[in-house]
């Protein structure tokens, strides 16, 4: 399974990543190394773990990734929860955000569930 990029949740948590990049930018900048970069790298590791299940030579192994990508994208949320609870996001940029965290771990259970 190499075709990832064929994968709606992998280009949904590609799309995540470019969001999230883009609305941290604006984050206090004592934060670039703090939340700044946890967020980031919470972000980029979901599609990353995708496409590394992908390549995998078994379902098994992809379904193990798929488990680490989840496991990202709730650890995005929480992220999220502080952001918003610091006011370093503007709370229509949380709702929609957490709007698509929830669709892209809900596409990855699914996914999951198929293998």
């Amino acid at each position: 399974m190499n075709y990832f990029k064929e994968l709606k949740v992998w280009q949904k948590a590609i799309d995540l990543v470019t969001e999230t990049y883009l609305k941290s930018a604006a984050f206090p900048k004592e934060e670039l190394y703090g939340l700044t970069s946890q967020i980031r790298r919470s972000a980029v590791s979901i599609p990353s773990n995708i496409a590394e299940g992908c390549g995998r030579k078994t379902n098994k192994d992809f379904a193990n990734f798929l488990g680490v990508a989840l496991g990202s994208a709730f650890e995005f949320e929480t992220q999220l929860i502080i952001c918003r609870n610091l006011q370093f996001i503007p709370e229509q940029d949380y709702e929609y955000l957490e709007k698509e965290v929830h669709h892209i771990q809900n596409m990855i259970i699914k996914l999951q569930s198929t293998l």
